[in-house]
């Protein structure tokens, strides 16, 4: 499959040497067991892979090709990705975290990538930002006290000192919750 301008040999070595070499099929490269070979054109991702917390994919755990269909019918030619939904990719191996769950969080519906970083982040669990600051990206309101921090409906100031949002054990359930609407924002 050729994608402008990008032929098989890109990713999969020359063609000539499959034809030469028809019975050994080890000469053919396969980006599924190397990634350095989607990094000749991802060099960014590299690094990113690099962070501290990332998806394991430079120890060889799991491919690049295990989220990216670089033959896929929805295939962008300028990246060779198919990602029609980005959450059912990320499903396949955090089933945990679809749901349904009774009391669902709003991020949810807006994608995993609201919170998370996809290769690799500086904060842990991949998350896009530390601490409460993840959660204040979206649940901030204008303080009218100088002496409170409201959330909602909801005096914080007591609570923020014990840690951020979720790991101070007040919201758990960050994806959503079967059991306590508040449990999850």
């Amino acid at each position: 499959m050729e994608k402008e301008g990008l032929g098989c040999g890109i990713c999969h070595g020359p063609g000539s040497l499959h034809m030469e070499n028809e019975h050994e099929p080890g000469l053919i490269i396969n980006p599924n067991k190397n990634p350095e070979v989607c990094f000749r054109c991802h060099l960014d991702k590299k690094a990113e892979f690099r962070l501290q917390y990332h998806h394991p994919v430079i120890e060889g755990l799991v491919s690049c090709s295990g989220c990216h269909d670089p033959h896929g019918s929805e295939a962008r030619a300028w990246t060779l990705t198919s990602f029609s939904d980005t959450n059912e990719v990320c499903f396949k191996c955090h089933p945990e975290q679809r749901g349904p769950f009774v009391f669902e969080h709003d991020a949810m519906r807006e994608g995993c990538t609201i919170c998370h970083k996809v290769h690799g982040s500086v904060n842990d669990k991949l998350l896009i930002a530390r601490d409460s600051n993840l959660c204040l990206r979206c649940h901030f309101q204008t303080q009218t006290d100088p002496n409170r921090f409201w959330i909602g409906d909801s005096d914080h100031d007591a609570r923020l000192p014990r840690g951020s949002c979720f790991s101070a054990a007040c919201h758990t359930a960050v994806h959503g919750s079967n059991f306590d609407d508040h449990l999850r924002y």
